[in-house]
């Protein structure tokens, strides 16, 4: 039966949900849009066949943007959302010291007498260097270097200033302002004001806030059960279209493919659009945390595709899922990257870090970071329908796969888990930024 593919390719349920999602504002984590957005989806997965679609509501640590700026004594360097912006869940208040541009950011670059400075890097990492350096990895290395401010400098022309949170699990509010600032702006505070005493200073709101996760179920009654995830919330700069309202579109697309398909389902499948991912991994760690390991099947988490063409499927090493990648590219001739390193990052990792089998779902791309993402410039106009629907197809296929009876998924010991993040170098990130669970 090759039916569902000819309703999934011109299905307008996954693109019209993308539409909502973006029409209703910003989604931050704790907002009245993010909760409009999960409202939305319980609703659409409710419409696309889904039984027993919920908001499971939790309380988070709330932050509420206000005005920022970098600043010389009283001239205005940097302000505004085209030129400086806050870090989400950067501490409200203000702080002065020598400027100090330390290129790309990466360790070595602390190992300087930074005490009482403003430090600048960038959104980037070089290829000498062979990992990803994170954000937040930056940002506390420049808080254990005894720096009084943080500033975060796009990498890519004309993409405007990146946002991306700061804090930790323990300690949901950072300890430096920080801020993120244009490509542009950072090469001039760089060219021009190297060694002058600058001004950080950042205006937030940080009261308590309610988040929650939106769920529904289809499929068979099972105990064990697949879980398709996206996150809902998005950065509050603009519409959060890719990311990840493109990822939770393909849920919503999916969840109407595979409704159509229910009885080849052999396992329960379990819809969850996650709330306050951007803030922490806060909803989805909830969830993990939760359930019992050993019945969860597997995870397919969606997170930031569409914009890309190509699929791709980033499987951590568990060789049940490269495979079930393997074979739906090949039944459809089609191309999907695969990926076998770890990423500590987006939903599926509360679940992987306990060795539950998960894909880190997105669309491939050229070059270093997110383009758009975490800018203001992450809008509708960048995705394509086209996309959306046929990896929709790709993924409703592949859950069926995963949900067969003769597939078995095993899970890892944590220790391989740890052994591999030390590994692959990701380790010393993760233990600086306070995300090492082991």
């Amino acid at each position: 039966m090759t039916d569902w593919i000819g309703d999934a390719f011109t299905s307008d349920a996954g693109w019209d949900h993308l539409e909502s999602l973006v029409g209703v504002g910003h989604r931050m984590a704790g907002s009245d849009g993010e909760r409009a957005g999960l409202e939305l989806t319980r609703d659409a997965l409710t419409d696309a066949g889904a039984r027993n679609a919920r908001i499971e509501e939790f309380e988070i640590q709330g932050w509420e943007r206000g005005d920022s700026e970098v600043r010389r004594g009283d001239e205005i360097l940097a302000s505004g959302q085209n030129a400086c912006v806050a870090l989400p869940r950067s501490p409200s208040g203000e702080a002065t010291g020598e400027f100090v541009d330390l290129g790309y950011g990466v360790p070595e670059d602390f190992e300087e007498d930074l005490t009482g400075t403003v430090v600048m890097v960038s959104s980037d990492t070089p290829d000498s260097v062979d990992r990803f350096v994170h954000r937040r990895e930056k940002y506390y290395h420049a808080v254990d270097a005894g720096a009084a401010a943080f500033v975060f400098a796009n990498h890519v022309e004309g993409t405007l200033p990146p946002t991306g949170s700061v804090g930790t699990a323990d300690a949901p509010i950072g300890e430096i302002p920080a801020v993120g600032v244009s490509k542009e702006t950072g090469a001039r505070l760089a060219r021009r004001r190297e060694g002058e005493d600058l001004t950080v200073a950042v205006d937030c709101e940080t009261a308590e806030a309610t988040s929650g996760n939106a769920v529904a179920d289809l499929g068979p009654d099972t105990d064990e059960f697949l879980v398709v995830s996206c996150h809902v919330d998005a950065h509050d700069l603009a519409e959060g279209a890719m990311d990840n309202g493109a990822g939770t579109a393909t849920l919503v697309e999916v969840a109407t493919a595979l409704a159509a398909r229910e009885d080849e389902l052999d396992t329960r499948v379990r819809f969850v659009g996650f709330g306050a991912e951007e803030v922490g991994l806060v909803g989805s760690s909830r969830f993990a945390a939760g359930v019992d390991p050993d019945r969860v099947k597997a995870v397919v988490n969606v997170d930031s595709n569409v914009f890309g063409r190509t699929l791709k499927l980033d499987h951590h090493g568990f060789d049940a899922l490269e495979a079930a990648g393997e074979r739906v590219s090949d039944r459809f001739d089609h191309p999907i990257a695969l990926g076998g390193e770890l990423v500590p990052h987006s939903d599926h990792w509360p679940f992987v870090e306990r060795g539950i089998p998960g894909y880190m779902v997105s669309g491939e791309t050229e070059g270093r970071g997110r383009g758009w993402g975490h800018t203001g410039a992450d809008t509708l106009d960048k995705l394509e329908s086209r996309n959306l629907r046929e990896q929709a197809i790709l993924l409703t296929e592949l859950v069926v796969d995963l949900a067969g009876d003769g597939v078995s998924t095993a899970r890892k010991p944590t220790d391989e888990i740890a052994s591999a993040l030390e590994r692959e170098g990701k380790a010393t990130g993760m233990k600086i930024t306070g995300d090492w669970p082991f």
